[in-house]
Formats: structure tokens, C-alpha cells, sequence
């Protein structure tokens, strides 16, 4: 457990030149000096659940008659209530563990949890952003991490970080329509573009996106990540040496910065957090959807194989070279990864875990069963709770509608 009161130095930015560049404010207008935002009070029912539960699944001295009254009277004086520091830890861990839509959660007890909500500025949210980075690549041995910036309240709205990733490559749209980068971001990236951020002056497919944090006293800031905060994995593979000549690389941690966390009624729009690779999140995903950089042709082409119709399974045949590809260049660079029929097998363990503690396990089929070979592995073969469970995390739709798009701004 981490926590940090006030707000990080600059030089959490050290990194290379140019690494704790800050561009130009993306609101060119003051923000309003009068408040423009109030969030609901906090469900009481909801924070009672929630303490229950804590004081259920962990040795607590206070009574929880006492705790009860306390945020009681809390909600009931300012419409909200703040959690303690193992209320905090203990929260973030269990919203892992009904996250519905993730197949690593036997890990869910290792999450380190980095107490932030006394940081308020939009620089000590990104600093702290970046040593999120730093701490969870550890060298390529990778941490599961969670940290949580100020909770949303009556007083005060918490900040926001638009991007959808800590870490997403720019798509630079050509004349002729194609796209260079990932295509899911091109309006993100055309976006920070306009609002002054300054592209690599030799484009890659692979250029890290600035992080944008934006606050009501603030507005919005964009911030360059530190190369030293941005471990990248070039891809090879162990067969095929043309491979590396296609120059792909992908980064090592995928740090999710665009779901709200939610513990006991408290909003936590701004809780970054991450777990470490599966393959096919990579090669069966990023690197293969159409809509994204559409690889599988690619591939198909340099295998030589016969694309002319469906019945000779290429793209079968492309993919299964692909996600080689990643999980074989992870382990060279020496990078946590695992593969999708190993997570579903340790997927199930945790799902007996989960039932021998009396405890329901809410799963979204469609997204623990892979992306390739579904029908090979475990998970595809049997029904699932589907109830959802606090806390959690949430995708809300204008935060990702923002991380497409670059805007607009939450504070208006």
C-alpha cells in the first residue's frame, strides 16, 4: 500500500530531453471561479454494503456499528464520506476481483494500491501517472497496479485523464486515406495535434501519445511521456526472420486510464491501474482487427499462403504466426506475459477459489473466452454468473467517446 499526500516534483519527468515537456493548455479560456459541478451524494445503502463487507473479510478492531454511524453521519453532513486507507486498498482489490470482463483475476490479492487523493494538480496527477509506469514495468517483471486520484464529491469533482491507455500510439491519417499508427486514435491524435503537440519529425507507426490530465481549477494540460517510462517490445519471431523486417513493436504494460472505479457509492474517475499482457490481447487484437492495424494480411502475404478465398483458412493460418510472434518477442525481451490457454486454465482456479468462499464470480462470456482457438480452451465450455457485483470498474461513455476523440473538455 502506497499513499502520498500532495503532489509530485517535475522531476518524476527526468527521462531525456524533452520528457517533462508540457504543451500548451488546451482551454484557452480561465476556468469558471464559481463551482459548475456538484456530484450526487453518496447511496447510503451502497456504503453499507460495502463496509459490511470489509469488516466481513478482514480482522477490523473498530465495530462496524461504529464505522457505520461515522459515515453516516459523514453522508448525511456533506453527502459523502472518505474511505480509510485499507477501506481504499481492500476496495480497489475486490473491484479486480468482479470485474467481469477480465481473465487474470486469481491475482487480484497482489494489486498494489497507491493511495493518491491528496494529489489535485494536473502535473502531480501526471507525474504520478508516470511513476505508475515505472513501477509497474519493473524491468519487464510486471506489477499489477492501481492508482487512485481523488474521489468524485459534492465539494469538489475529481480529475480527469482523457486517454483511454497511459500508453496509446498516434494514428497520422495520409492523403490517400490509409492510416500510419493505429486507427483508433486518429482523432485523438489529430485532436492533441491541433492543440499543440508536436508529432515525432520522423513518423513511426508506434509514437507514444501525449497524456492529457484536465481539472476544474485547471482545465486541460497535455504531457509528454518520458521515453525511460515507455518500455517497448520489438517483434520477432522464431521461425520466420522476415519478421523483424516488418518493425512492429508494441509497449510492455497496458495501464487502463479510461473505467471508473467505484467503491461503496465513491466515484474514482481518475484510478488508472493495470495487470500484465495475454498474447492475444496483442496479436489477436491490436496488431489483427481490421479497424485496427489490420496485420493479418500483411502476414498472410509474406507466408505465401493463398488468399484468393476463405476455405484455406489464411487468416487462421496469419494469426497463429502473429501472436507467436508476441508472445515469443516478450519472453526474449524477458517481459511478463502469458498465453490465453494457460490464463484460462488459472482462470478456473480462480473460479473455484471464488466458490469455495462463498462467493459469486460475475463473468462476461464473451469476453474471457479468447479472441482465437476459443473452443480449445476451458473457459468456452460452461455458463457463467453474470451478475454484476460492487465494487468494480466501469466504462462510462463519455469518457471514451473523449478518448477517441480528444474531447471535448469534462469542465465546460
Amino acid at each position: 500500500m502506497f499513499r502520498v499526500s500532495g503532489d509530485a516534483p517535475e522531476a518524476v519527468f527526468s527521462g531525456g530531453a524533452g520528457a517533462a515537456e508540457r504543451t500548451r493548455r488546451l482551454r484557452p479560456v480561465p476556468p469558471p471561479a464559481a463551482p459548475v459541478f456538484r456530484a450526487p451524494s453518496v447511496d447510503i445503502a451502497e456504503a453499507e454494503e460495502f463496509l459490511r463487507l470489509f469488516h466481513a473479510e478482514n480482522p477490523v478492531d473498530t465495530p462496524i456499528q461504529h464505522r457505520l454511524a461515522r459515515m453516516r453521519y459523514e453522508v448525511e453532513t456533506i453527502g459523502t464520506y472518505r474511505h480509510t486507507a485499507e477501506e481504499l486498498a481492500y476496495g480497489a482489490k475486490v473491484a479486480w476481483r468482479n470485474s467481469a470482463r477480465c481473465i487474470g483475476r486469481l491475482y487480484w490479492r497482489s494489486l498494489k494500491v497507491r493511495d493518491l487523493r491528496d494529489v489535485h494538480t494536473v502535473s502531480g496527477v501526471a507525474a504520478h501517472c508516470v511513476e505508475h509506469l515505472r513501477m509497474a514495468t519493473n524491468g519487464g517483471k510486471v506489477r499489477p497496479v492501481i492508482s487512485v486520484f481523488p474521489p468524485e464529491t459534492p465539494q469538489r469533482p475529481a480529475p480527469r485523464i482523457w486517454n483511454e491507455q497511459l500508453i496509446r500510439y498516434a494514428g497520422y491519417r495520409n492523403a490517400d486515406g490509409s492510416v500510419l499508427g493505429d486507427p483508433r486514435y486518429v482523432r485523438f491524435t489529430e485532436a492533441v495535434t491541433g492543440f499543440g503537440w508536436r508529432a515525432p519529425a520522423r513518423r513511426t507507426g508506434f509514437d507514444p501519445l501525449p497524456l492529457v490530465v484536465e481539472t476544474r481549477e485547471e482545465g486541460a494540460h497535455m504531457f509528454a511521456l518520458p521515453p525511460d517510462a515507455v518500455q517497448e517490445v520489438p517483434m520477432t519471431h522464431p521461425e520466420l526472420p522476415w519478421f523483424a523486417e516488418l518493425g512492429l513493436r508494441w509497449h510492455a504494460v497496458p495501464v487502463i486510464s479510461g473505467m471508473r472505479l467505484s467503491i461503496g457509492g465513491i466515484s474514482y474517475p481518475a484510478a488508472p491501474f493495470n495487470g500484465w499482457y495475454m498474447g492475444t490481447e496483442i496479436g489477436a487484437r491490436n496488431f489483427a482487427d481490421h479497424d485496427r492495424y489490420d496485420l493479418v494480411p500483411v502476414i498472410a502475404e509474406r507466408l505465401g499462403l493463398d488468399t484468393s478465398r476463405e476455405d484455406t483458412l489464411w487468416r487462421d493460418r496469419a494469426m497463429v504466426e502473429l501472436n507467436r510472434a508476441v508472445l515469443h518477442s516478450y519472453q526474449q525481451a524477458g517481459v511478463t506475459i502469458t498465453d490465453h490457454h494457460t490464463e484460462s486454465h488459472r482462470f478456473l482456479t480462480h473460479l473455484e477459489k471464488e466458490e469455495a468462499a462463498g462467493r459469486k464470480c460475475p463473468v462476461d462470456w464473451s469476453w474471457i473466452v479468447p479472441p482465437m482457438s476459443g473452443s480449445q480452451t476451458p473457459v468456452f465450455h460452461r455458463y457463467y454468473d453474470t451478475e454484476a457485483s460492487g465494487p468494480n470498474y466501469y466504462a462510462d461513455e463519455v469518457a471514451t467517446h473523449r478518448a477517441l476523440a480528444g474531447g471535448p473538455p469534462h469542465f465546460t
